[in-house]
């Protein structure tokens, strides 16, 4: 199995219903909240996560935010963080903590 891989199956949600549910998702997931979620995709640039909170959400921590030297998060671990954006095409933004903790 390639250790890339987009989000796929049953526990991904629909385009759409992430499309519809964006407001409600910007109002339950501010700037600095506080997520806990499943990784659910793998990709050069950063890891798709499911937030538990918000069913109808994805998350990307991209590399951007990770220091130098830390791999990404594998395929279904559970990871913690922070929102740290909104972005246009409806993915919340985060910083992990593990990636917090290694810059301390």
């Amino acid at each position: 199995m390639d250790e890339y891989a987009w989000p796929t199956g049953p526990e991904v949600p629909a385009a759409d219903l992430v499309r519809e549910s964006w407001e409600a998702t910007v109002a339950a997931l501010p700037v600095e909240a506080r997520i806990i979620g499943e990784v659910i995709g793998r990709q050069r640039f950063g890891v798709f996560i499911r937030i538990d909170s918000v069913p109808n959400a994805i998350a990307l921590a991209e590399i951007t935010a990770m220091p130098h030297g830390m791999d990404l998060p594998a395929l279904g671990a559970f990871v913690s963080g922070e929102v740290i954006w909104h972005a246009a095409h409806h993915q919340v933004k985060v910083r992990l903590d593990e990636w917090l903790a290694a810059d301390e």
